[in-house]
């Protein structure tokens, strides 16, 4: 017997928001709601644990459909349900021939796209005199010196089926006009041609260092390559703003929009000077905006950027179905460790969910090992493995916009969109981003912000598996690859200096040059090598030297604190270590002991298990076989009011030299010999820094300071 209507809900009454917050608030015992359960965030606003309908309502902004205004819910009515998401990877193995290997390796496992780095004297612009042979300055890119390397590292691919985009630094227009030089070769028709050129001149003046060209000459630069690149190769994109340089220096995600949107519009009045109508200068333009961890504000970034940057185009009077943006996204690299670096899958799975759901166009995926070194096939693998997974047996492209209709998203959004937007506007009234990078403020901004993040991330407030939490001192270093860069290297320069002779007239015909874009496509047709081009391009005597943007992982001060361990230990044979005190049963002292484990093993300090300690002899007696120089005591609060400050006075008198107590600082107990302590929100980056000085444990360099 069945009954149709069954009003189950009918007899209780209707939750609200409040008596939610009521049955909270009594769960926390006193403690404050806002401190306890909102989450604050270096934008400046807060994450609340529940959104209602409410908070949908309280939005300025309806959210719209795919494919339309404001965007916030994707560039095209169909999402990535049709085609999906290029996968696209990034190439950067030193030795061109070995790059086209691994090229054509990422293309047949399942890539889509390809992302070729170039190295680092070619990224760079500097002149050749800076370099000597085999100076080793190159890191993570293809020696791709002149149209006959990009040959080479392109052996095999099919630029026609599988779009090639740049990563050429400074060099960005002579290597540009030599991928143009291959399609032609190739026999490419101009509608056929897809890939980029990624120029982006003001990230690569943001990170400071030697200035080799003005930022205006460099964006008349820019703006004429790509009026020639909208006039012969219609689906190629000549810029990408990249928010990287930003991003990679520790900005918030507000700060790092707000500069790429000042960029983005520097671009545009670039092209617009070449030539270009506004419209078809937004063609040429697309953004590259890395991806962390934070799985909902990442969606939100993503949403967010295609609405501001869709009103920057509605203010420029550009239709609203050409308002479509390009968004890359790529794996943040400030969030990747050296130690632990399997933990970087999880966190690349992550960045790449919410690079899907949020509607990014493109994925880079970098290998879990990169922090470490060059990556190995395996890594590679694993890294275009994540996309396809979630793209072939998660199904995930298969839904349009899957995070719409989510009020956490959308509340997010909207506060990203609105200090973003700030953001953007306090560049503008400056004089636009090339007048903020000179000046102060915005710089000041994203290094406070940096500065506030590292001092989080110092006291473990945001935690870094592997490295702050739950480190491994006996993990095995990863193998990564390991080429003759010098070498290489070497090889490389003899190249670029024997085509530089070869190619002498066309390079000096290039000197002088206003609007050199011809010019630099018959001289790499040529041969000629892409540095010296550059350099008869800029109107510097490469001496000025300018401060701007550092690249800030955030593992790396624990780190740093690992290193200088492991060089102890290769020295001494053994890591430097620390006595656990255990008072009492192991079930008082677990909790403390094992926070106090994983806090100094953050520092590389072994911590030596003391047992089932019940008196100050015991004490002092299993501290004395360790040797140790370092204790810290760990038990409960009962045993700590009865037994530590004894036992705290018998290892002081018996010669300790430094004592810790797990828990919250007590003036008696300190007075008893305990020297610090250490407890949840305790400067622990400061702590293990301390203790290491005190230890003797110092990195190599300066141990040669010091004899000196």
């Amino acid at each position: 017997m069945t009954q149709d209507n069954l009003p189950l809900g009918a007899e209780f009454p209707t939750p609200d928001l409040e008596d939610w917050k009521t049955l909270v608030e009594k769960s926390l015992n006193g403690a404050p709601f806002d401190k306890k359960m909102l989450t604050k965030t270096f934008e400046g606003f807060s994450l609340h644990p529940l959104y209602t309908r409410a908070d949908e309502a309280a939005l300025p902004v309806s959210e719209g459909l795919p494919g339309f205004a404001p965007f916030l819910r994707g560039a095209s009515a169909e999402g990535a349900s049709v085609g999906g998401w290029e996968i696209c990877q990034e190439i950067n193995h030193p030795d061109p021939k070995e790059a086209a290997r691994q090229a054509l390796s990422e293309l047949e496992g399942g890539a889509t796209a390809l992302l070729l780095s170039l190295d680092w004297i070619t990224q760079s612009g500097l002149n050749q005199a800076c370099f000597g042979e085999g100076t080793g300055l190159a890191f993570d890119g293809v020696f791709v010196q002149t149209l006959a390397d990009l040959r080479t590292a392109l052996e095999g691919v099919h630029l026609d089926a599988a779009p090639v985009y740049l990563n050429a630094g400074h060099s960005f227009e002579a290597a540009g006009l030599a991928l143009t030089a291959l399609w032609e070769e190739k026999g490419i028709a101009p509608e056929q041609a897809r890939g980029g050129l990624n120029a982006d001149p003001i990230a690569d003046y943001a990170y400071g260092g030697t200035v080799i060209v003005t930022p205006e000459r460099a964006l008349a630069r820019l703006g004429q390559l790509a009026a020639h690149m909208a006039a012969r190769w219609p689906n190629a994109t000549t810029a990408q703003v990249d928010g990287a340089v930003y991003h990679s220096a520790g900005s918030s995600e507000s700060q790092m929009m707000g500069a790429m949107l000042s960029t983005g519009v520097a671009y545009l009045r670039a092209m617009e000077a070449a030539g270009l109508d506004a419209t078809r200068a937004a063609r040429q333009i697309t953004f590259s905006i890395p991806m962390d961890a934070d799985q909902f504000l990442g969606i939100a970034k993503l949403r967010t950027f295609r609405r501001l940057w869709g009103r920057v185009l509605e203010a420029c009077g550009v239709p609203e179905n050409e308002r479509v943006i390009r968004i890359a996204a790529k794996t943040a690299q400030r969030m990747l460790t050296e130690r632990d670096p399997w933990v970087n899958m999880l966190r690349t799975t992550v960045s790449t969910f919410a690079s899907v759901v949020g509607g990014a166009d493109s994925i880079t995926i970098t290998p879990f090992d990169a922090a470490a070194g060059l990556s190995t096939e395996f890594a590679r693998r694993i890294a275009r493995n994540v996309q396809i997974l979630l793209k072939d047996e998660s199904n995930l492209g298969r839904v349009i916009d899957p995070a719409g209709g989510s009020w956490a998203v959308e509340s997010l959004s909207e506060q990203l969109a609105q200090t973003s937007w700030d953001a953007f506007q306090s560049i503008e009234r400056e004089g636009g981003i090339v007048r903020a990078l000179e000046g102060d403020a915005f710089l000041s901004s994203i290094r406070k912000t940096c500065s506030e993040r590292q001092s989080a991330i110092a006291s473990r407030r945001i935690p870094v598996t592997g490295v702050s939490e739950f480190p491994n001192l006996r993990e095995a270093k990863v193998e990564t690859l390991q080429p003759d860069w010098d070498t290489l290297e070497e090889e490389a320069l003899g190249r670029m200096s024997a085509a530089a002779r070869t190619t002498r007239e066309l390079l000096d015909a290039l000197d002088g040059k206003t609007s050199p874009t011809d010019d630099v496509l018959k001289a790499v047709r040529a041969g000629a090598p892409f540095l010296p081009v550059t350099n008869r391009l800029t109107d510097s005597n490469q001496e000025d030297i300018r401060d701007g943007l550092d690249v800030v992982r955030l593992a790396e001060g624990f780190e740093a604190l690992r290193d200088n361990a492991d060089a102890w230990k290769d020295e001494h044979g053994s890591y430097p270590s620390i006595f656990l005190v255990t008072l009492g049963p192991v079930a008082e002292h677990t909790a403390r002991a094992t926070f106090a484990q994983n806090l100094f093993e953050a520092g590389g300090i072994e911590a030596l298990p003391g047992g089932v300690l019940e008196t100050a002899d015991d004490a002092v007696a299993a501290w004395k076989k360790t040797g140790a120089r370092a204790a810290v005591l760990c038990g409960s609060d009962e045993r700590y009011e009865a037994l530590a400050a004894d036992v705290a006075r018998a290892l002081k008198q018996a010669g300790l030299p430094r004592l810790y107590l797990a828990g919250k600082p007590d003036t008696a107990l300190q007075d008893a010999g305990v020297d610090a302590f250490v407890h949840m929100g305790c400067p622990v980056f400061d702590v293990l820094e301390e203790l290491q000085m005190c230890l003797g444990v110092y990195p190599a360099d300066d141990q040669d300071e010091g004899e000196e």
